[in-house]
Order: structure tokens, then C-alpha cells, then sequence
């Protein structure tokens, strides 16, 4: 593909490929048909125009998107929030512009007037100069600045909540989005599957009972031996999805903000520029930027998972709330990975997600008293190496409908993937050498797991970097590779020696 192709896609580009309404390659010959034309057909025109797509497919694409308001009627939020926000924003930013403060809240112009007129009207805010622009808009191109009344409400204002950016959406608007972008809305077929664990080696008969599993949206048990690959099944099934969502900055709910973005988490939709400027957009005026177009989002907690992180978290300084992260994850993937191991107990977690993973409705509560319900749609995957009856009773399991073993690799998959590591990180495979590994690991009757020939490549790589040799395989470093796989039981440490490698003690030096 030319550089133009290379050149990543605009907002509703990416909705349409990610549909599969459209390939790169029709956006490339669309761009460059319209650059032939000099730019007298948008691209949406263009498009149309080769035949890659029709314009009722293009608008059922755009119906989808959150449309941006016109006027503050529009939002549905309390105008005096709107005003609070905008005051705030004016005094702890510096903002002057009426395009400065549109980019900070991430609203039209048009709402942004109608603020600064109330602003004026109320004698929040002073305008500096008179200048207008050809449009003949009242206030477009002028400078503000706070009148001491609007210092004095702007200082009430960050007592009450020091929140400052992107308007907030209504809860109702965010459980609406929620739903209308449901994960079961995204068919994942057996292609998407190959496609995503294609640096995975894994038995057909694995993928017949993880597709139902990915496509119910609700809950997956992912059990077995350590090193026969969990964690990366779940990380892998996280790439599997490949539509595009809308993440609100935040939303509001009783008055209180509560933050759901975060580029930790989330991955937006980036726009690229060709010859130094950003690609022509489809209606880009058309999408409410409070909004934030992202790939389905996959978190994965671990031993450090609490109670605590599950709700909502209200910052007593800053009076404002952060989305646990479970709600982050909403329309995505929520990964627990070594369940059991977390500092809360096993029981308590399920306890905790017990009616939403029944019920596919959680709710959260401000420090105010007031709960309200969020849509819980996300796949939930616990991984363990624990026996699931060890960790949970039948009532418990019966919610989490999909429970998937992970086994020993039989050989041939087991030399497949020593084959494929080897050839991976550039070192000759030597069926000497396996055999090698294979008869220590049966030596030590120890059964195979996935982990093993990537854990040997890595430490016969470490062993030739320290010889100052080129990466391959030696007896030596195979068998010490072996050594550092299996712990030797019942090596006594006498008298502050150490055990050399034949077990003979030998003193420690000791320095001055």
C-alpha cells in the first residue's frame, strides 16, 4: 500500500471499516479520487462515488455516532453546572476565548455563546474589546475576563467540586450508550479467533468452547496448571473485537461528576495527518466530542485487586468521582486474573459481583447516600490455577456460565511450540536439544506446559549473552536452563556455604 494508505483513518472512516462496510484500500482510492477532482466532493462524496459504499450505509454508520448539540437544551444537563464548569475553567485555566473554552469542554461554539452571554448577563464576566467576525456572531473572536463577582463564584464553585474539563453526558445518555453498544452486539467468528491467537499455539477443540464462551458477553472461568497459557488466552481475547465505542469523558448523576475516561485504559480512535495535515473527515462537526471514540476496552487486575476498587471513588480534596474500574471496562473486557490470589477473598468478590453478573445491572452509591444503576455489559473473565471448587460453591459457579479448562500440551504441540519459539527469537532448532528437554522433564516427571520451551530459548539466550556467543543451543546452557525450570529439593546450606552445581559445599569469601 502507497503512503496514503499507510496513513491512519478518521473517526467515521474506522466506523466503517471496522463494520466491514469499507477496506483501507477503499479509503485510499477514494482520497486520492477526490484529490484528482480537486476537492470538490467530500469523501463521504468520494466513497460513494467508487462504489465502495452507498450513502444510506454511510448515513445508518452517522445515526449511530453521538450527535453533537447545537444549543445547551440540547445536553440535558443543569445549565447552572454548565455555567459552574465554564466560570471554573475561566479562572483556574485562563481561558479567553470563546474557541479555548469550546476545546477545554468539548462543546460547539454555539452552545459555548449562549454560556457567555448568561455569563455577561449575570455579570460573571467582562468583555474585553468589541470585534466580531464576518458571520456577524455576537460574541465569536472576543476576549473575556472574570469580573471580581465572577472570581468570587468561580472560588464558591471549586469549593463545592474542583472538576474542570469535558461537559459531563447524563447517566441516562451513558446507559443508553452503554446498551445501544452492547458487546453481544459484535459477532466474533471462528476467523477473528485463528486471527487473534495466530502467535498462539492451541488445539481446535480449545477455540470450539472459547467462541460461545466470547460471544455470550458474560462470564468465563479459565482454569488449570500454571504455564499453560491463561494469560495470554485472556489477553488474546481482548484483540478479538474490533468495533469501535464511545466513551463518555464523564457523566453526571445528582449533581456529582463522575470520571469514566481514562488513556490508561482506554485507546481512542487516533486521526493521522498526510503531507502534515489531518485527512479530510466525514461530518466531523456532526460528533459530540464529550464523547470519545475508543476500542472496546480490556482491563486486567491481578493480585492487587480489592473490595474497594469497585466502587466508586470519591476524592475528598478534589470532590469528584472516579469510575472503579470495572465500569472503565463497561462495553469491554474485565480480566481477574490469578483469582484467589487477590487481597480480598474469593467468595467476597463473587458476593460483590454476584447480581450484576446475574442480573447484567450493577449499582453504585455516592458518598451522599444516592445510588443509581449503570448497564453491566462486559466480559468478565476469571483465570486461576486453582481448582474452581476450591475457590467457589455451586451457587457461584452456576453464574459463571462458561468454565474452560487448560491442559498440558500433548507432544506434538508441545514441539510445535518449542519449534516456533526457537525460530521466532533466530535460533537453529536442534531435535537433539529437545529430546534433551524431554527427558529431563520426564525425569523429573513433571507433566508438559506451554511455558517450557519459551522459558528455556530465554535462558539459553541469557547463558550465550554472558559467553559473549552467538544464541544457540549447547548442552551446557540447555541443562542449565533445566536447573533454573526445576527447583532441587533437600540442598543443605552448612556453615554459610553454597552448593555448587554437584552439590559439594564450598565457603564464601569474605570481604573486608
Amino acid at each position: 500500500m502507497n503512503r496514503l494508505g499507510q496513513a491512519m483513518l478518521t473517526l467515521l472512516e474506522d466506523l466503517l471499516i471496522s463494520k466491514g462496510l469499507v477496506t483501507k484500500e477503499d479509503m485510499v482510492r477514494a482520497f486520492e479520487y477526490q484529490r484528482e477532482n480537486e476537492g470538490l466532493l467530500s469523501l463521504s462524496g468520494a466513497l460513494t462515488a467508487t462504489g465502495a459504499i452507498t450513502a444510506e450505509q454511510i448515513k445508518e454508520v452517522m445515526d449511530e455516532t453521538p450527535e453533537a448539540p447545537i444549543t445547551i437544551e440540547d445536553i440535558d444537563v443543569n445549565p447552572m453546572l454548565l455555567l459552574q464548569l465554564m466560570i471554573k475553567g475561566i479562572h483556574t485555566e485562563n481561558l479567553e476565548t470563546p474557541s479555548q473554552i469550546s476545546e477545554a469542554m468539548k462543546l460547539p461554539n454555539s452552545v459555548i455563546n449562549e454560556l457567555l452571554e448568561d455569563a455577561v448577563a449575570r455579570k460573571f464576566v467582562e468583555v474585553v474589546g468589541q470585534e466580531k467576525n464576518s458571520a456577524g456572531g455576537a460574541y465569536a473572536g472576543m476576549r473575556y475576563q472574570l469580573s471580581q463577582a465572577g472570581r468570587d463564584w468561580a472560588i464558591e464553585s471549586l469549593e463545592q467540586s474542583q472538576y474542570f474539563g469535558p461537559a459531563p453526558v447524563t447517566l441516562e445518555a451513558y446507559q443508553d450508550r452503554v446498551l445501544r453498544q452492547r458487546i453481544t452486539s459484535e459477532r466474533v467468528t471462528r476467523d477473528d479467533i485463528q486471527e487473534a491467537f495466530k502467535e498462539l499455539v492451541i488445539p481446535d477443540c480449545f477455540i470450539d468452547d472459547l467462541g460461545p464462551a466470547i460471544n455470550s458477553g458474560t462470564a468465563l472461568l479459565i482454569y488449570g496448571p500454571a504455564g499453560n497459557g491463561k494469560t495470554a488466552i485472556a489477553e488474546a481475547i481482548g484483540t478479538v473485537f474490533s468495533d469501535v465505542i464511545f466513551i463518555p469523558h464523564c457523566f453526571e448523576v445528582d449533581g456529582q461528576i463522575v470520571k469514566v475516561f481514562d488513556p490508561s485504559v482506554h485507546k481512542p480512535i487516533n486521526k493521522e495527518v498526510l503531507d502534515g495535515k489531518a485527512p479530510p473527515s466525514i461530518h466531523r462537526e456532526h460528533l459530540d466530542k464529550r464523547w470519545v471514540p475508543c476500542h472496546r476496552p480490556m482491563i486486567i487486575t491481578g493480585g492487587e485487586l480489592t473490595l474497594e476498587m469497585l466502587d466508586l471513588k470519591f476524592s475528598e480534596v478534589s470532590k469528584f468521582y472516579e469510575a472503579p474500574l470495572h465500569i472503565k471496562a463497561i462495553n469491554g473486557i474485565f480480566v481477574v486474573d490469578d483469582f484467589g490470589r487477590q487481597q480480598a477473598a474469593p467468595g467476597d468478590i463473587l458476593n460483590r459481583w454476584i447480581m450484576p453478573l446475574s442480573n447484567r445491572v450493577d449499582y453504585l452509591s455516592l458518598h451522599t447516600g444516592k445510588s443509581f444503576q449503570v448497564p453491566f455489559d462486559e466480559l468478565v473473565i476469571f483465570s486461576t490455577n486453582m481448582h474452581p471448587d476450591d475457590l467457589m460453591d455451586p451457587a457461584y459457579l452456576r453464574r459463571i456460565t462458561y468454565k474452560i479448562e487448560t491442559v498440558a500440551p500433548p507432544e506434538e504441540l508441545f514441539h510445535q511450540v518449542f519449534v516456533d519459539v526457537a525460530q521466532k527469537e533466530r535460533i537453529e532448532f536442534c531435535e537433539e536439544t529437545y529430546q534433551q528437554v524431554l527427558k529431563e522433564i520426564r525425569d523429573k516427571d513433571a507433566p508438559l506446559a506451554y511455558f517450557h520451551p519459551s522459558f528455556i530459548v530465554n535462558q539459553v539466550i541469557a547463558s550465550c549473552k554472558f559467553a559473549g556467543t552467538d544464541a544457540q543451543f549447547t548442552t551446557e546452557n540447555v541443562q542449565r536452563a533445566m536447573r533454573n525450570l526445576f527447583v532441587r529439593r533437600n540442598i543443605k546450606v552448612i556453615d554459610g556455604g553454597r552448593t555448587d552445581q554437584n552439590n559439594s559445599i564450598r565457603p564464601v569469601q569474605q570481604t573486608a
